[in-house]
This record gives C-alpha cells, structure tokens and sequence, in this order.
C-alpha cells in the first residue's frame, strides 16, 4: 500500500487527507499547531481511521518509507525539513498539484494575480456554469481542490471545466500542473516575508502562466504590461483600449469588445469600480476562448451580484452604505476599496499587518477618509503612519465591535456616505481568517440596518 504523510490541517489538508484514503493510501497527518478547532479535525479524521498528530514538527529522517508528502498552502514550501525532505528523494507537493492529478481529464482555468483573482474566478465560474457547463470553482475560492477531486470520484461524475483559483503558495508547489487557460489579474508587492524577493514572487506567478496553453493578462497592470516581451502570444484585456497592447478584450464606449465582437454593455455590471471592469474583462476573454457564446456571457455578467467580503454591500442606514471589503488583506487591495465606494468614507482598518508599501493608500485615506478606526495588532503602526502624513482623524478602537459601535455617530458627524471595513491586513490577529471577520462585520452591522 502507497503511504502518504499530510503537512497542515487546514481545509486543504482535511481535503488531500481524505483524498487520499478513498484511493487507497495509508495516510497520516501532522500540524504544528493545537487548539479546539485542529482538535475538532483531529477527531473527524479519525473517524475515517486517518492518525494526525498535533503540535507535530515533520521530520523527514523518520520519513524515509513515505511515497509522498503533501503540503497544505499556509506551509511554506522552503522549510528546512521540507528542503531536507526533497533531498532524502521524497516526492513532495501541494494540496493544488494532488487535485490536479485526479482531475486533469478536465480542461483547467487557473487564475492568479496579487489582487482581483477571486472575483474574476467567481466571475468566469458563473459565466460557465450559466452556459450549461459543469464548471465548479474551487482553490483559494469555495472548495478546497481535492475536496471537489474527492467529490468527483465518489459520484463517478466528469467535470466540463476546473476553474481554480491559485495563490503563489499552491502554484511553488505544483510541479505537472497545466491549465489549458491560464489568467494574471494584477501584480504588486506582497507574501514578501514569505517569497522574499519581488523577482521570486514574480516568477513563481509567472510558472503558472508559462505551463497554460492560453494565456490571459490584464493589460492596464503597469508591472505586467512593461513585462509583455515576457508573453508574446498571451491575450490582452485593457479597459483603457491601449492599442499598444492589441488587446484581445477591451472597452469601447458602453461596450465589452471581444476578439472584435460587441458582447456586453459595461452598464450591465454591478459590482462598482474601474478593477472589477478588469475582472470581468478577463472572465469574458475565458468563455470565449473557452467557445462558450456571447449571449451566455452577457446574460451571466447582468446576472452577477458579486462575491462576498469583497465591496460587498451589506445594506444601508440612513443613507449611508455599509460595505464589507475583508478581502483587502494588503495596501494594494484596501487602496482599491477606498477608491471604489463612495465618499466621505469611516474606513475601519487593521488586523495582523503585511510587509508592503502604504504609499499610495495612506494618499487616498488622505482624499477619501473623514476619520479611520483602528482595530488589531497594527493599530500602533497604523496610527503612526497616518501622523507621519499628518492625518490626525483616526482613533484605536481595538475590536471590529467597537469600530462598528461608533462608525454610524461619526458617519453622521462628517456626513459620510460610506463605512468600509478595509482592513489592509491579514485576519489571523483576531480571527481564524478573512471570511469570518467579514461575518463578524456583516452581522454587527445586521443589528441596525
């Protein structure tokens, strides 16, 4: 019998786990970690006669009867043990390239990009899904990979389409992966502390490109236009209609221009914001070179509401808009929060701070904020770099509770249209991740409006 070991108990781990076992593995799992809800997982798989072991630091010397080690995304992929494991001849992947090899009769769109990659997923999945096809999303969106992998082999069903969402993590640690359309949304800084060079973190986004057959990129991203040599056959999208660029799908007046052929007003999208006309943009470009109609694309994107914890509207209260943007886990994505919703704005902001250049996000905050309520462990740091621009609105609540409490007072105050939780950080200060907290938002908010 082929033995596995799972590194991580995180959703992914869970998934490649049972994955796993249902085809016949002997498999165990480690996490470093303790606590209730690894607990919770610890006793689920055991019920599948799955050991894991908590509070566990992999050691690849006692390893050396594995077949395989899988690891979850959060685990990165240049620890000592795992280098060491790679060394000893242990065949060592991630959860992504596991699913990828029980799904890879399917044709794959993979997205990735630093911002915008899961509404363009959501995007493109309900325009496929809207034409007919069977086309679940999956990756850093919805289900875990090999939870839809295991799904597939327990129904004994095919899939038309894997559209997978991919963050840097799971394409470093896919080695066959190749997606038959391949997707760049954005490139910015981030993952720093983890990839340590933008070259690096460039590159591996890159692989992902290089191993599709067709390749989308958004063209009105500055790093990746003055990077097209890179991409000589890759279709373009530009909003702006750069000619330069030849772009495949583009704006044209009112119009969503396609390989030349109107197929959609712009009107007929409801998600605000010039980033979410890329989006689109990009998920259009897909169907087609996916052959899938233009009516089927128009008809999907009028139909499209937008995907949670991202510019989600939660409702309104005398006027003014409560928008939940927990997704804004970096400067780039909170500083295209900011500048999407209408102002003056009550911007709640923090959590567990990211390496990366606030520049251009303290300026719009500066523009667009008539007071900013801090919350997490960077509310210190936050608030020493608003002073450092001289923006003296701002006080450290500490708690998303408390930021809510007192958003609606002050949004009266300066007759703001608009209170956004855009934290511009990671969640893992105060929740278990970015969903929850834009729960945590939403239902707080859910009390008064």
């Amino acid at each position: 019998m082929s033995t596995a070991h799972i590194i991580g108990l995180g959703k992914s781990g869970l998934a490649a786990a049972r994955l796993l076992k249902y085809n016949g593995w002997q498999v165990t799992v480690s996490d470093r970690g303790t606590g209730d809800s690894l607990s919770q997982q610890q006793q689920l798989l055991a019920q599948d006669n799955i050991p894991v072991s908590l509070g566990h630091v992999f050691d690849p010397e006692n390893a050396q009867h594995l077949d395989l080690l899988v690891i979850s995304p959060g685990v990165p992929w240049d620890l000592p043990n795992l280098q060491q494991a790679r060394r000893l001849g242990i065949e060592t992947i991630g959860e992504m390239e596991l699913a990828w090899r029980h799904l890879q009769t399917s044709p794959w769109l993979g997205i990735t990009g630093t911002n915008g990659k899961t509404t363009t997923t959501a995007l493109a999945a309900a325009i496929f899904q809207g034409a007919g096809l069977k086309a679940p999303a999956c990756g850093n969106i919805g289900h875990a990979a090999c939870e839809l992998a295991l799904s597939v082999s327990q129904n004994n069903h095919s899939l038309d389409w894997v559209v997978a969402e991919m963050s840097s993590y799971q394409i470093e640690s896919s080695k066959t992966l190749t997606p038959q359309i391949g997707i760049w949304t954005t490139f910015t800084p981030d993952h720093l502390n983890r990839h340590k060079t933008l070259d690096n973190y460039y590159h591996i986004k890159a692989k992902l490109l290089q191993s599709s057959q067709l390749q989308i990129l958004n063209g009105d991203d500055p790093y990746l236009r003055n990077h097209r040599q890179d991409w000589p056959n890759a279709h373009w999208t530009s909003i702006e209609n750069d000619r330069s660029l030849t772009p495949f799908a583009a704006i044209d007046g009112d119009w969503v221009i396609i390989d030349g052929a109107k197929i959609v007003s712009i009107q007929a999208l409801q998600m605000p914001g010039r980033h979410n006309q890329q989006n689109l943009l990009m998920a259009a470009a897909a169907a087609r070179l996916a052959g899938i109609e233009p009516e089927a694309i128009a008809q999907a994107i009028s139909q499209f509401r937008g995907v949670p914890h991202r510019l989600e509207v939660i409702g309104t209260w005398q006027d003014i808009r409560f928008i939940n943007d927990s997704k804004a886990t970096n400067y780039d994505a909170a500083l295209v929060g900011l500048t999407s919703v209408r102002n003056p704005v009550i911007l709640i902001a923090g959590g567990d701070p990211k390496d990366g250049d606030a520049t251009t996000w303290l300026e719009a905050i500066q523009r667009q904020a008539a007071f900013v309520l801090l919350i997490g462990d960077a509310a210190e740091s936050f608030a020493q770099m608003l002073d450092g621009v001289g923006y003296s609105n701002y006080k450290i609540v500490g708690t998303l509770e408390a930021a809510v409490d007192v958003s609606r007072e002050l949004a009266q105050t300066y007759q703001a249209k608009t209170v956004l939780l855009s934290p511009a950080c990671a969640s893992f200060d105060q929740f278990p991740n970015f969903e929850v907290r834009g729960q945590v938002f939403r239902d707080l908010c859910e009390r008064f409006l």
